[in-house]
Order: structure tokens, then sequence, then C-alpha cells
């Protein structure tokens, strides 16, 4: 639909404004005259030039009867035919003769003379005659009227009504209905006004939508850390008591409980770093330590950190890195990243089993790939297992799963430096996660 600008439409009204009383005008003088000329004297001016020439004479060749009723009965017929009115007034300002006392003549125009004889005054005359520009005057007035109307009718039609559906809109809008009608209008900026209301709308919706989900989100995150943190508090607090009521007496019982106690402080206190990390990175814009590094340093110091984790288990881990594989990022955010990736590669391998870390340059990116001989994925896991709090095992049991947190931290660092991480099962069995982040150029 086409619009236009409201500085046009207001230049459109302003012109109706003008050009309706004109026409009314013009009608009207032809009407009257028989001609669109305003020059040139019509025949209803030329008729009343000559009827008010034999007045003035009839009037100025009997002065010796203006008084008398007969001349006056005649002079009245006369003036009835003309449509005009006559007052004369002796010269001693004594009313002699007025055709029509009561009429109105301020919208009549009249012709004043004096009558003299023998340089004497014997009176004054006034002629009253219609006004020819009655009729053009009421016509100019008729032609505004109809303007405004026409004017007002439009403006309500193009500028108030839509403005109007617009304020009911928003006031649906603000209570929550969304199915609102915006109004079509062909005023520009208006068209403008709704689109916004359409962009404003699917914002609303998406974030009231999204804000949901967060909700959403909110209420599982809490559920699971719940969950999370009662398990290694509940034996915590246990072998605590056990401790406490003497239930350990010998120095071995005592070390063993006191190792336990140990163990689930440090499972509490790893949840609880991977939860503030994912939170940080999650609602915190994080800005990165840019600094030039080789990834192969960086892999190889996780790797010497969980090789303990890995010995516990006799799980062998292999390295293949080529030379010159340098990135540019936070060097402790890549290392948490790669520790979170191999300690999971760890924790579902089975013992004796076997880890082979690969990293080489491909075009203009570090691509890396770290194969285990677990179980691998299944294929709900495929979906989910970037999810927060996502664990494969059906009772979210602790013995071998972490906090749920780890692969979704490595995915998010990764991410924010410009890579990508998945997850696959590799063509000779176990898990297999792929990864890759930009050169330095």
């Amino acid at each position: 639909m086409r619009t236009l600008r409201i500085r046009s439409f207001i230049i459109l009204i302003l012109f109706f404004l003008m050009i309706v009383p004109w026409l009314f005008f013009v009608s009207a003088h032809f009407m009257e005259t028989g001609t669109l000329s305003f020059t040139k004297k019509g025949p209803r001016d030329e008729m009343m030039q000559k009827n008010l020439k034999e007045t003035i004479q009839l009037i100025e060749s009997s002065t010796d009867k203006w008084s008398d009723p007969s001349w006056q009965n005649q002079l009245h017929t006369q003036l009835q035919q003309t449509q005009m009115e006559a007052v004369i007034v002796s010269a001693t300002d004594q009313e002699i003769y007025r055709s029509n006392p009561e009429k109105n003549s301020r919208l009549s125009s009249s012709e004043r003379f004096s009558v003299i004889e023998d340089s004497r005054l014997l009176g004054n005359v006034v002629i009253y005659m219609p006004n020819s520009n009655t009729i053009p005057i009421i016509s100019i007035l008729a032609g505004i009227l109809l303007a405004f109307f026409i004017i007002g009718v439009e403006m309500r039609r193009f500028l108030l009504k839509p403005l109007e559906k617009m304020s009911l809109a928003a006031r649906q809008i603000a209570a929550g209905d969304w199915e609102v009608e915006l109004p079509q209008s062909r005023i520009t900026e208006i068209s403008e006004v709704r689109d916004g209301f359409e962009v404003m709308i699917e914002g609303l919706q998406a974030s009231i939508q999204k804000q949901a989900e967060l909700e959403e989100k909110r209420r599982f995150v809490i559920t699971a850390i719940a969950h999370d943190l009662r398990t290694p508090l509940f034996a915590l607090r246990g072998y605590l008591d056990g401790l406490e009521q003497g239930i350990a007496q010998s120095p071995d019982q005592i070390a063993k409980y006191i190792a336990v106690c140990k163990e689930k402080s440090a499972q509490l206190d790893g949840l609880v770093e991977d939860l503030f990390t994912f939170t940080k990175m999650e609602h915190v814009e994080m800005k990165l330590h840019n600094q030039t590094m080789d990834i192969k340093t960086i892999i190889q110091k996780s790797i010497d950190n969980l090789s303990p984790l890995a010995q516990q288990k006799h799980i062998s881990i292999s390295c293949h890195i080529s030379e010159d594989s340098f990135i540019k990022g936070d060097n402790q955010l890549l290392e948490r990243a790669m520790n979170n990736l191999l300690d999971n590669a760890i924790r579902y391998t089975p013992a004796y089993g076997e880890i082979i870390v690969q990293c080489h340059k491909v075009d203009n990116k570090i691509q890396f790939t770290i194969h285990d001989t677990g179980p691998g994925f299944s294929l709900e896991e495929l979906q989910r297992i970037f999810e927060p709090l996502y664990r494969g095992e059906a009772s979210r049991n602790r013995s071998t799963g972490g906090s749920g947190l780890g692969l979704a931290i490595s995915q998010k660092i990764i991410r924010l430096h410009g890579g990508e991480l998945s997850a696959n099962n590799h063509s000779d069995g176990g898990a297999l996660l792929t990864g890759w982040i930009p050169v330095v150029l």
C-alpha cells in the first residue's frame, strides 16, 4: 500500500481548503452573471445600472410631486420591480419618503445624491440596491464549511482513527494481550510507527518466551544443585558423626573416615567451582586475557594434571600434536576446558583403557580430538551432552559422573575463542570429542 508523508498530507489539505471555496465562488459568479470573467460586467449588472438610472431620472424630474401619494405609489411600484429601496429627505432634513422603513440595508449597496434646482437644495436621496456580492460571499462561506467538514472526516480517517487504534493496541499489550490488530494507515509516519509496534511486539514475545525458558532452566538448575550437594553433604555428615561418636576407633578406621571426608569435600569444592565458572560465563560478559600460546603446552599441562587420576585406573594417555600450533586466547580458560574434556574421558573409560589426544593444523584452524575406549554416547546423550547439569546416568550417580557442567563449560570456552566443540562416537568404538580454534594469523 502506497503511503503519504504527513507534510504532503498537510499541503494537500491546505490546497483543498483554498480550492473548494474558490470553486464555489466561481460557480456562484457564473450562475449570477453567466460569465467566468471577473472584469467584464454581466447582464445583471447592466440591468441594475439601467434601473438605477431610470429611478434617478424619475426622482429628479418630479421634485414637485415628492409629497404626492399617487407619485409615491408610482415610485414604490418601480422600486419593487427593480428590487430597490429609496429614501427622500428634504433640505431641512425632514423625511419625505421611505419605501421600506423596516428593511435592513446592511447587505445592500447605496447611491446617494442631492437634488439642486436653481442653485437651491431641494433634498437628498438615498437609493439602496441589492448587493451583488452577497451570493458570492455566501458561496465562499459554504465552500469553507464544506472544505472543513471534508478535511475533518479525512483527518479522522487517516490520522485520528489509526492513532486511536494504536493507543488501544498499546493498552491491550500492557494488559498481556498479544493478539492485537494494528491499524493500516496511508500516512507514512503512522505506518512506520505501526511497523515499530510489530517489531516491539515480536521482541516482547521473544523476551517473555526467553524469560520463561530461563525461569524453567533456573528451577532445573536449583533442583539439580540441591540434589548434587545433598549426596556428598550427607556422606560427609555421616562420616563426621562417626568420628564424633567414636565409631571409628582404630587408627586405620579414623584415617579411612578422614580420607572419605576429604574426598567428599573435594567433590563439593569441585561442584561449587564448576557452578561458579558456568554462572560467570552464562550471565557475565567475560573479558579474555588474549595472549599468543602454543596449544601443545596447554594439552600437555592438562595431561600432567590428570595423570594421577588416570594411573589409578591404569588408563594410558597418548598424545600426538603437530608443531607450531599457536593460537591466541586465555591460557587459564583453555586449560580449564582441556581439563574438563580429559576428566570426562577418564571418568567414562574403563580400567586399563586408553585415551588418544591428537592436535594438528587444518587450514586456518587448530583442530584437536580426544578419543577414549569407553562405552561412547547414546543417541539421547549425543543430543543433550552439552546441556548444563546433564549426565547420562538416570540416577545421576556421582561415583562415575562429574558435576554435569564440565562439557558445557568447555564448549562455552571454545566458542568464546571463536571455535566450536562437538561430540560423536568413534568408528572403532568409544567417545570422540572434536574441537577447533582459529590460529594466529
